[in-house]
């Protein structure tokens, strides 16, 4: 398997996780209270799960890949906006900045960028 096939899955399944999570935990309830987006917790939750989807899918059809990946990176990039604005420590950045720099390099790898 090549190390974008395994990226896309990890990715795929750390969202879908994350996804569920931000749908269904009361601890994902109070960090989107300290982070002041509460009323984006669901829209939160239902767009990693449908992206996290939508870059399996993406093994087989480019297009969703390119709009999953794409779609992750945006929302990790306004994650680390939140972080910041609460004044969370570094070491809490390192899971949304990782997750952003790897759907930014699938997406730029399924555009034809870094070939």
């Amino acid at each position: 398997m090549e190390v974008r096939t395994l990226l896309v899955v990890a990715s795929s399944l750390a969202f879908l996780g994350y996804g569920v999570h931000c749908l269904v935990s009361a601890s994902m309830r109070r960090e989107f209270e300290r982070y002041r987006l509460a009323h984006l917790r669901v829209l939160t939750g239902v767009l990693e799960v449908l992206a996290g989807v939508g870059l399996l899918v993406g093994l087989r059809w480019p297009l969703a890949l390119q709009v999953s990946s794409g779609g992750l990176a945006l929302l990790m990039l306004f994650a680390l906006v939140a972080r910041f604005r609460v004044r969370d420590s570094l070491g809490l950045w390192i899971p949304a900045s990782a997750l952003m720099a790897a759907n930014a390099y699938l997406c730029l790898s399924s555009l034809g960028f870094l070939d």
